[in-house]
């Protein structure tokens, strides 16, 4: 049973994945990497050779898979069909097909369960994703929405690929990262929008450590 769950929402290259990280490392906590989950449904599709856009095959596709999400030492794996993942499904050409994904309202309702499912299984969970707060656990025991200046995201991102081999065009992964916003920002079904009890931290000018220590300054002051 779930005795402390905090949610942390916002869009891509807010610091979202890395403060949920330490911060769960820090209060012992499992980490729920959502982002993980959705890359995964993408990678499998792809791989199959499924028409992206055909949601009814996406969801046979996705029915018919076995996947495997665990800790450990302290970082999400993912398995398909028993077979690791894990490194795969942050490949750009993936990244790039996850709205695929989650755009269909019949999708993210497998994959809400899939979240929800391993929240269970967990004492204390930090969960990273666009509608944690709003959709998945409405009823966290905190709610943070981190927000950061598009220039400042596509440099972490541009890093953060660079380290993994990965050449990149930092104006249009900017402008990649603003059309993600409006995609997000507008779709139809769990929207990226802060819920109404959120606390909102604006994470371009603080390190991680800074905005992780900020999140714990406020558990502690609401024990």
């Amino acid at each position: 049973m779930t005795e402390l769950l905090i949610t942390i929402d916002g869009p891509a290259g807010s610091g979202k994945s890395s403060v949920a990280k330490l911060l769960a490392a820090k209060l012992g906590a499992a980490f729920l990497d959502t982002g993980a989950m959705y890359r995964a449904a993408a990678l499998t599709a792809m791989q199959t050779g499924c028409d992206l856009g055909d949601t009814a095959r996406l969801e046979k596709v996705i029915d018919s898979t076995d996947f495997k999400f665990e800790i450990e030492a302290g970082q999400m794996t993912v398995k398909i069909n028993n077979s690791d993942a894990t490194e795969q499904i942050r490949d750009p050409q993936v990244t790039a097909n996850v709205r695929f994904v989650a755009s269909a309202p019949s999708l993210r309702n497998r994959l809400v369960k899939m979240q929800r499912a391993f929240a269970a299984e967990h004492e204390k969970i930090v969960t990273e994703g666009r509608d944690q707060g709003t959709v998945v656990f409405p009823d966290a025991d905190f709610k943070i929405f981190l927000t950061a200046d598009a220039a400042e995201r596509a440099k972490r991102r541009a890093k953060e690929l660079a380290e993994k081999g990965h050449k990149v065009d930092i104006d249009k992964l900017q402008q990649e990262i603003e059309n993600r916003d409006r995609l997000d920002s507008t779709r139809k079904i769990a929207p990226l929008v802060a819920a109404a009890d959120a606390i909102t931290l604006d994470t371009t000018s603080l390190a991680l450590g800074q905005v992780v220590e900020k999140i714990l300054g406020l558990i502690k002051n609401n024990d």
